[in-house]
């Protein structure tokens, strides 16, 4: 394989599942925080307060990623460190670290990429409502030009959210994030307020940053049917246009919800101004991809396709997430969106396998299955650039061990192994083949 030479190879974190100092100088409770520390909300009581001690490791943590060869470095600004309250009075001193992290990085040759929110919500905000209060437009806003004028000098690649359809319906609708919500309704009203937000920041960063890229970032799952019939085809299109990715996707660019969506939702959407989505709809630079597996669909038994019935693929390839891999999926989505939306430039901004990894022995982590993985995935990259696709990066999914949400610290992402007893850090055999693989693509 063969990637363009300024092809950026990077890795991506996000704050509240590596920095830790959850409550130092200054930094206000998230919703991570008041979620992880409620009894049985989290496996085996993890928290977030610790997590990989980013916070007082990133000069380590950066010069592991030169180390490495990385060319770009994927992080999330956390919203309380900044603003305490989510409005108002600012904490200096969070600025001040990502001032330290942005010039550190960019000493290392390193290209920051920024994300604005990646679900670690001021508690003082939930408290307020949180994403089904239509003043958070107003709040990220303010936040967004906080951050943008404080760092727009040195980062140049903005993103505002991280996967809105998480932020909207495993918190609200599946109860599965923080704060734990249960009701499918409220799933589409904070997914339209994420929405609103970010065509309200958008505008904010470029004002502030006028040679910056902006974008955002949604998660892609490959969606099948399970057959060739007409309503397992159906099943399969309403699963993404009726609350899915492409629930995000339209208004992003097109300024309207999926009407064939609409159609199915009318309860779910009582309430809502579905028109005032197109505000959505403000030119973007990129768009982020985070893609991690297939899922298969099917009508129900009495042949109505909606709500679409997922069907299980027992035999299929899985990681320890469950998660069926299927690289040829990520090919299919990239070129996809590039025919259907446009011709933005894309990332591939998360992709990553969790395994059961064992501790080092002799200071070697093996992790074979990784390396299969990152292998197969980046081969559906390259067919989906040779077909044309503007892919300009792919960031790994994740630099490091670290929280993984209500998995807490069983499920291990990081392509570096964290002993979160010493928090030392050991290179697993994957950083050191993507390592050999980033500097032999740079040299090609």
């Amino acid at each position: 394989m063969a990637f363009p030479k300024d092809f950026l190879w990077g890795a991506a974190t996000s704050s509240y599942q590596i920095e830790g100092a959850a409550l130092e100088d200054g930094r206000g409770e998230c919703i991570w925080h008041r979620f992880s520390h409620t009894p049985g909300k989290v496996l085996n009581g993890d928290t977030g307060d610790v997590a990989c001690d980013h916070y007082h490791r990133y000069i380590d943590d950066i010069k592991l990623m030169k180390d490495l060869g990385l060319k770009a470095y994927r992080f999330s600004v956390s919203w309380p460190r900044i603003l305490p309250q989510g409005v108002g009075e600012v904490n200096d001193l969070g600025l001040d670290f990502y001032d330290r992290l942005v010039d550190e990085l960019l000493a290392a040759d390193i290209i920051p990429f920024l994300t604005l929110y990646h679900w670690d919500l001021p508690q003082a905000l939930q408290d307020r409502g949180g994403w089904l209060n239509p003043e958070i437009v107003g709040w990220f806003s303010e936040y967004t030009d906080i951050v943008s004028r404080r760092l727009g000098d040195r980062v140049k690649a903005w993103t505002t959210h991280n996967e809105p359809w998480v932020a909207a319906f495993l918190v609200h609708a599946f109860g599965e994030h923080a704060p734990g919500l249960k009701e499918w309704a409220l799933g589409f009203q904070a997914a339209h307020h994420l929405l609103l937000a970010h065509g309200a920041a958008v505008p904010i960063i470029r004002q502030n940053v006028p040679d910056g890229q902006v974008g955002i970032v949604l998660d892609q799952a490959e969606r099948t049917p399970a057959t060739d019939s007409e309503a397992d085809q159906q099943a399969a299109y309403l699963s993404g246009v009726a609350g899915g990715h492409q629930w995000f996707l339209d208004p992003i660019f097109k300024g309207y919800y999926p009407p064939d969506g609409v159609r199915y939702l009318t309860e779910q959407l009582e309430g809502i101004d579905l028109d005032a989505v197109k505000s959505a709809c403000v030119p973007i630079d990129y768009l982020g991809i985070n893609y991690y597996f297939r899922m298969v669909f099917a009508a129900n038994e009495d042949g109505t396709p909606f709500p679409p019935r997922i069907v299980p693929q027992p035999d299929a390839p899985k990681t320890q997430m469950d998660w069926e891999i299927y690289p040829d999926g990520l090919y299919n989505i990239l070129t996809y969106i590039h025919k259907t939306y446009g011709p933005i430039d894309l990332y591939v901004t998360e992709n990553g396998a969790a395994y059961p990894d064992r501790p080092p022995v002799n200071g070697v982590v093996e992790d074979p299955e990784r390396i299969a993985y990152l292998q197969q995935h980046f081969a559906a990259a390259e067919r989906a650039i040779a077909e044309g696709v503007p892919l300009k990066g792919y960031f790994v999914w994740s630099l490091l061990d670290n929280f993984e949400w209500a998995f807490g610290y069983e499920r291990r992402f990081g392509i570096v192994y964290v002993d979160f007893n010493t928090l030392t850090r050991t290179p697993k055999q994957s950083a050191l083949w993507y390592k050999d693989w980033i500097a032999a693509q740079t040299k090609a």
